[in-house]
């Protein structure tokens, strides 16, 4: 929970910019410039029944809201819930026997109380048979445990709720799992089978790490569609509003192994946008073994996610390690219709964190696949330093190359796909760890200057070549100098390893990009690292 605010509270200062995209090794192809939607080809409202409710309905009164000024919502809560901490919080929790269609399908609906940090009601309306119809809560809905006075809260009827969760058999039959829950500005995550909480999508960013300042719109209100009784998804309308856009959003979700979100955005300006992060994502990543000397700390690695994976138009894949840099760092990666991007965390078993309360092998991947042709723009990558597993300090987002102009609208539909998400390990070499150390030949004097990276890559092509084959790196470096590198088999493990010694130009981030090829082809993905002086040594 404090992980999913950490951004909304926190002043971004002056940033570090850094650029590699999809340049690397001259992959990028002459395509169609992107079409700009024009206030004039907005969607287009159907003429419904009076009162019914339906996608087109909500899109055209939220296209009528952004023509007016914002109106900031009132923090409407009761006192004894405007009294919360922390710790309170916690204990308050909704009673699940009254739980909405329990009994009646097998998902539930269930709210989250008002208080703490989420002091600004949020509406919950039950869609069925075209009607929406507000959904009622009062504080006998919830528990409250220890310490909380449970006399405090009786009666007391509530303006809204801050949030709410969806449950599922998910794992198992008999058991009603928690599916997917909205919390939070914008905020929401959810789980395929057998994960843990993890990483959070939010319906839209706004000039994140920019000096403008970032703006944190929120889902002011939910229309959930009443479930089927043996239904097999659900269907979630969503009201965004902000200083500088309203929304209408539509979630169609399919619980299962890995659970899909097909999400349609349509967005009306209401300001100017500097920078309009589209399908963002935020997690965490504190360490692993290339920044592990800089944390005093037992287990192996720390994180929610552990890589920025993309796939280009062409197919050509790209997966860039992320760092817990000592500087905020932005990244941008330019693409024309990505087929795929997402933050991703490979490393499934319990030896590969050693942490059993956290257990970090099982945080969801998170995949963003767009629906028809996104056209010109970059995918962007923020990382925020931490020395805390509680703060969220990874961002990433599509930012379309259009811009988004007070009066304008524009319509996003894409997939999101969380769990652990299996990538197909025959077709081509993945990167399967990095690591990071003091530079040159192991048992002589060092160069203080030099730091080896160590990446290994398993898997495709790689899987038949004996330990007498060759492969060659391609290396690309910016702001700084491949003093040495080399390729070589670990026996027995099906591992190859890039061996890498860098020297960097000064103080600017080192960018590095690289792949194994047999010298005609590559035979692994594009792997990208940025890197700078001592941002994996200790203070």
């Amino acid at each position: 929970m404090k992980r999913r605010v950490f951004l909304a509270q926190t002043a971004v200062g002056a940033l570090a910019f850094s650029g590699i995209a999809g340049r690397a090794f001259g992959q990028d192809a002459a395509v169609e410039p992107a079409k700009v939607p024009d206030q004039n080809e907005a969607v287009k409202a159907e003429t419904p029944q009076p009162d019914a409710f339906t996608f087109d309905t909500l899109t055209a009164r939220m296209k009528a809201r952004a023509a007016k000024p914002y109106q900031e919502p009132a923090q409407n809560v009761p006192a004894p819930f405007d009294a919360l901490h922390y710790d309170d919080y916690r204990a308050v929790r909704y009673d699940p026997n009254k739980a909405i269609w329990r009994d009646q399908s097998d998902f539930q609906l269930q709210a989250f109380s008002l208080g703490w940090l989420f002091k600004t009601p949020v509406e919950l309306y039950e869609v069925a048979n075209g009607k929406a119809e507000k959904l009622a809560f009062s504080a006998n809905d919830f528990i409250y445990r220890a310490p909380l006075d449970v006399e405090q809260f009786k009666d007391i009827e509530l303006p809204g709720v801050a949030g709410f969760r969806i449950n599922y058999p998910l794992n198992r039959p008999d058991v009603s799992d928690e599916l997917i829950s909205f919390l939070g500005s914008s905020y929401f995550r959810a789980l395929g089978q057998g994960n843990l909480y993890g990483l959070s999508a939010r319906g839209l960013a706004i000039n994140t790490a920019t000096n403008e300042g970032e703006e944190f719109p929120r889902f002011s209100a939910f229309y959930i569609v009443r479930p089927a009784a043996e239904g097999e998804k659900i269907t979630v309308f969503a009201e965004l509003d902000g200083p500088s856009v309203t929304g209408a959003y539509r979630f169609v979700i399919t619980p299962g192994k890995n659970t899909r979100m097909d999400v349609t955005a349509r967005l009306f300006f209401r300001n100017d946008i500097a920078r309009l992060g589209v399908a963002p994502m935020t997690s965490m990543f504190l360490f692993g073994p290339a920044n592990h000397h800089a944390f005093d700390d037992y287990r192996e690695r720390v994180h929610d996610s552990e890589g920025l994976k993309i796939v280009r138009a062409d197919g050509t894949e790209l997966w860039r390690n992320l760092q817990n840099a000592k500087k905020l760092a932005n990244s941008f990666f330019t693409e024309t219709d990505p087929r795929a991007f997402g933050l991703y965390q490979r490393h499934r078993d319990f030896e590969d964190y050693q942490d059993a309360e956290a257990h970090y092998e099982r945080r969801p991947s998170l995949l963003v696949e767009p629906l028809g042709n996104w056209g010109k723009g970059s995918i962007s990558l923020v990382e925020i330093p931490t020395d805390k597993e509680v703060n969220d300090n990874i961002v990433a987002f599509w930012q379309p190359d259009a811009p988004a102009k007070a009066g304008g609208s524009a319509e996003y539909a894409y997939r999101l796909t969380w769990g652990a998400i299996e990538e197909d390990q025959a077709r081509i070499a993945r990167v399967v760890d990095i690591r990071s150390g003091e530079g040159g030949v192991s048992g002589t004097e060092g160069d203080d200057d030099v730091r080896k990276l160590v990446v290994d890559f398993a898997g495709g092509a790689l899987d038949d070549l004996g330990g007498g084959s060759e492969l060659q790196e391609r290396l690309h470096i910016t702001n700084g100098e491949i003093v040495h590198s080399t390729v070589s088999a670990i026996r027995g493990e099906g591992v190859w390893r890039l061996a890498i010694d860098v020297r960097p130009a000064g103080d600017a981030p080192v960018e590095l990009v690289g792949a194994l090829s047999d010298g005609s082809r590559d035979l692994s993905e594009v792997w990208l690292y940025q890197w700078r002086r001592g941002d994996d040594q200790p203070e």
